[in-house]
């Protein structure tokens, strides 16, 4: 395996100011919409931009016997639980306190159970393209972060990368990285990070012989 990444890697102080500051820009990227943008679909299938801002919330939020009694509901789905958690919250709060909610809790250290350190900062980076590509509202994702969330998604089984990857050359193209033994699949660190973390659009910003392979196994699921 050709692995560039192995020194691209935060500290926990630099994970818990690289969240600070995520969480801090999107408020401010999420202060610019309008009504109508708050209701459209996302990059997840499951949630609009409303209910992927709702998500974001409750990472700080959640507690043991919360999510007890939703997984009990959701008859056992992580997904299924995920999904509707996002949805009732969004009911339940304006788009006004919601930003409100997540600049709250831009200080905080809390995460929801059983993840990790990187796993906050991973769900800003993807989700805050899961809501600005539909809208064709840029929004930056900086290549320092994106490379250390690359990094931590192309192994996590938990978060599907291995399966996605597996049998490919990933390569960065804004940053010296590769990882993995087959065709080449050649990027920028966002975009890699989208695409392992299953968002087939940023297939159309790919390049290299293991695109295709990627793109089958991306719309196959």
């Amino acid at each position: 395996m050709n692995d560039t990444d192995r020194c691209h890697t935060l500290e926990p102080d630099e994970i818990d100011s690289a969240v600070r500051t995520q969480r801090l820009n999107l408020c401010d990227y999420l202060d610019g919409l309008d009504d109508s943008e708050w209701t459209v679909q996302s990059l997840c299938s499951a949630w609009t931009v409303r209910e992927v801002v709702a998500h974001l919330t409750l990472t700080t939020r959640t507690t043991i016997p919360f999510i007890i009694t939703s997984a009990i509901k959701a008859r056992g789905s992580f997904d299924r639980m995920e999904e509707k958690m996002a949805r009732d919250r969004a009911t339940r709060f304006t788009t006004t306190e919601l930003v409100e909610q997540l600049r709250e809790s831009a200080d905080s250290s809390r995460r929801t159970v059983g993840s990790g350190p990187m796993d906050p900062l991973v769900d800003l980076l993807v989700h805050g393209q899961d809501i600005a590509r539909p809208l064709a509202r840029p929004y930056e994702m900086r290549p320092d972060l994106a490379l250390p969330a690359l990094a931590y998604v192309v192994p996590n089984r938990f978060l599907g990368g291995p399966k996605r990857v597996a049998g490919l050359t990933m390569v960065a193209t804004d940053v010296e990285w590769s990882t993995g033994d087959g065709p080449e699949v050649a990027g920028t660190a966002g975009n890699l990070l989208l695409a392992a973390a299953g968002r087939s659009a940023a297939l159309a910003h790919l390049a290299g012989a293991g695109v295709n392979r990627l793109t089958e196994r991306l719309r196959a699921a």
